[in-house]
């Protein structure tokens, strides 16, 4: 069995690589070549912590994979990590368990590059200014990801404590340093939304983060942050302008998405507003950006197959580049 840590992968698998491969496994999704059972949570009540386990199994590929995750919120004031993950992978074609690999790092670029696929079908293609709202664990690789297929001019951070927008603009100008754009924070997210072509927000919030009359005409909104029923990061008012509201997966959508969930409850607005999967737009089922003029929103909260999908590409990629620490249980 391999063996690859946080480290390893970085060094072997790039975010351009990363979004090849998710656009392939929305379209492997949309084909429904791919089981994704519904996450089970097992509580821990003495900690108020719990633990995720979500199967996932890509077909064509031959590969299933089971993410673990850990959430302890506690390990903060002990300064170890409050998420912890790990991926087992497994080849389908034998049974064999082949792999075993760090899940944090893999789950900040699927992510992101979930994000990036949205932005290349959804986006203009002449974009050129980012807001960022919020600066958290999920930040870099959203903003990998939206460089990888926009070429931006300036990125607008917005975080609720300006520590930590600071500390990822000085992150961001080591990530790129030849890159001639430019960095700024903003303290009021309506002026950081009214000024973008894309925005991405990344927050745990259960409040809009801004109100949606600031945003641009012609921009697209990625909205990935809130991943429970009663979580919020868009208001109504940006659902309502959005002229196409795109998701990862319906029944995820439907099930754990507050931000489209809550105004459909309070009877503001309806799901049966929402245009479409991604997977549908990347097998030309449907359009993606008709119109300069539009305003696109893509909602994620997740499917455990894309953690099979980029799991599998970085251990056949390790496997041919000769890395990784193999042992034997």
């Amino acid at each position: 069995m391999l063996m690859l840590n946080e480290e390893m992968i970085k060094e072997l698998y790039s975010m351009k690589e990363c979004i090849e491969d998710v656009e392939k496994a929305f379209g492997y999704g949309y084909g429904n070549k791919t089981q994704t059972p519904i996450r089970m949570s097992v509580p821990h009540e003495k900690f108020k912590a719990e633990t995720l386990y979500m199967p996932s199994y890509i077909e064509p590929e031959n590969y299933t994979a089971i993410k673990v995750v850990s959430i302890f919120p506690h390990n903060a004031k002990e300064g170890r990590p409050v998420l912890q993950g790990v991926i087992l992978l497994t080849d389908t074609n034998t049974g064999e368990h082949v792999a075993v690999m760090n899940a944090s790092c893999l789950t900040v670029l699927r992510t992101g590059a979930s994000s990036g696929v949205a932005t290349k079908y959804l986006a203009r293609k002449d974009s050129k200014t980012c807001a960022l709202l919020g600066c958290g664990a999920q930040a870099i690789g959203q903003i990998q990801a939206v460089m990888a297929v926009a070429d931006l001019e300036h990125i607008i951070l917005f975080n609720r404590t300006i520590e930590r927008a600071q500390a990822f603009k000085k992150e961001l100008h080591s990530l790129y340093p030849a890159w001639s754009g430019t960095i700024s924070i903003q303290a009021d997210p309506n002026i950081a939304v009214s000024k973008a072509d894309i925005v991405i927000c990344s927050t745990k919030s259960s409040t809009p983060l801004f109100d949606g009359s600031f945003l641009k005409e012609g921009a697209h909104i990625n909205a990935i942050g809130s991943y429970q029923p009663h979580m919020q990061e868009v208001d109504v008012q940006t659902l309502i302008r959005s002229n196409k509201i795109v998701v990862d997966t319906m029944e995820g959508t439907l099930h754990e998405a507050g931000d489209l969930l809550v105004p459909h409850n309070e009877g503001l607005w309806s799901t049966d507003s929402i245009y479409g999967e991604i997977g549908e737009i990347i097998c030309g089922e449907k359009a993606g950006r008709e119109e300069p003029s539009e305003i696109t929103l893509y909602k994620s909260v997740g499917i455990g197959y894309l953690d099979t999908m980029v799991a599998s590409a970085v251990y056949k990629k390790a496997i041919s580049e000769g890395r990784g620490e193999n042992f034997t249980l």
